[in-house]
């Protein structure tokens, strides 16, 4: 086995958490059940790699079989990456049937036909989720395996979440072998990101609800007072409003959990509005600004808001609607006005 190859393995290994080894390298399946009984998952995880590097070179392993090791810890440690969302369209409406293989055949040869030194390896999941890890070379280097890009394809849908390389000279030919591979018309980033792979799906797919259609009002503890120091009436409107306040916080924002965005920010661009006869403006321009809002979970946070008293109920809808304008991103581009122009998350 190749030098590189036990190194990386060995660095593989020594991310994973100690009571999550070997369940994860049952999953990857390259060594047998009685291999790994040999195995003292118990001792230091040094060790530990060292352990799994030996049974590797019995078994002699290549990069591409360390490869699939790392694909199956991203998979289960998808936040440990930055990912971003990229939509693909098509020139008609037409649906064809996807094929996996030729899929694959399609995309590995548009890469190695402008880049001869690269390394592909793809791993499919339950869920139509197709997985694909690129280790990235130059003309006169080999690829390097430190430096990856994942890319997150569910067939039958447009969307593409791609975690990529430090080299973002690399990211134009990885989204042409996307348009080609999968028989699409062009490919644009929909300027959506977050280290959360799942709520970046949430949103994308629509999978969680925004919006109660029902409500049935729940009455909200009330705390001993004596009636002669509290007026009854302002006991009663103080219970109102905070009724209100959840009423209005649940049709909004539902009772579910948001999906996960650390960072949302707004370009806006407005005309500038004023008298006439006060000759403010000489030109006609927009008013432009960029606001920015960060979070360790911004929606949870904006929710939050009018229960604990900081904001008025209803929130406006350029903080409630981050999600549904996130997917309608490239439709809202297309209007006039006051509009939020892109979504981060870091």
């Amino acid at each position: 086995m190749d030098e590189t190859v036990a190194e990386y393995i060995r660095r593989t290994v020594l991310k994973i958490p100690r009571d999550e080894i070997k369940p994860m390298l049952q999953k990857w399946g390259f060594l047998s059940e009685v291999q790994l009984e040999t195995v003292n998952f118990h001792q230091i995880k040094e060790n530990i790699s060292q352990d799994v590097v030996q049974l590797c070179e019995e078994n002699s392993a290549g990069i591409k079989q360390a490869a699939v090791l790392d694909i199956i810890y991203n998979n289960i440690y998808p936040n440990k990456r930055i990912w971003s969302v990229y939509q693909m369209n098509k020139t008609g409406e037409e649906t064809e049937f996807f094929d996996l293989t030729d899929f694959k055949k399609k995309f590995k040869r548009r890469l190695r036909s402008a880049l001869k030194n690269v390394t592909i390896n793809f791993r499919e999941y339950e869920d139509n989720a197709i997985w694909i890890r690129i280790a990235w070379g130059t003309p006169y280097t080999k690829p390097n395996q430190y430096k990856t890009s994942y890319v997150v394809y569910h067939s039958q849908t447009p969307y593409v979440f791609i975690s990529a390389s430090v080299l973002r000279s690399n990211l134009p030919l990885l989204c042409q072998a996307l348009v080609i591979a999968s028989n699409y018309h062009d490919i644009h980033e929909m300027e959506l990101r977050s280290h959360s792979l799942n709520s970046l799906k949430d949103i994308v797919f629509k999978r969680y609800s925004q919006n109660f259609k029902t409500y049935y009002p729940r009455p909200l503890p009330e705390r001993n007072v004596a009636p002669e120091t509290v007026d009854l009436r302002i006991i009663q409107e103080n219970k109102n409003e905070k009724e209100r306040i959840q009423r209005l916080n649940w049709q909004v924002f539902g009772d579910g959990p948001q999906p996960k965005i650390e960072f949302a920010q707004y370009k806006l661009e407005t005309m500038f509005k004023s008298d006439p006869k006060m000759d403010v403006l000489d030109k006609k321009e927009p008013f432009r600004c960029l606001v920015k809002f960060s979070s360790p979970h911004l929606l949870e946070s904006l929710k939050s808001l009018a229960p604990a008293g900081m904001a008025d109920a209803p929130l406006s809808p350029l903080l409630t609607c981050i999600p549904q304008k996130a997917r309608n991103y490239f439709k809202i581009r297309e209007k006039k006005g006051l509009l939020p122009g892109s979504f981060v998350s870091p």
